[in-house]
């Protein structure tokens, strides 16, 4: 009887933390910061 009640706890976890994850990749803000950047080149040409 213990067992039965440890494995749907188990399993209820699991249920709830794929939905958590699956919440978190579609709401989550993971884009990464945009920064323009001006780096001098010097061209020896000769």
């Amino acid at each position: 009887m213990l067992m039965l009640r440890l494995l749907k706890l188990l399993v209820f976890l699991a249920i709830v933390g794929f939905i958590g994850l699956t919440g978190f990749a579609y709401l989550g803000d993971m884009r990464p910061e945009k920064t323009d950047m001006v780096v001098p080149v010097t061209l020896d040409a000769d």
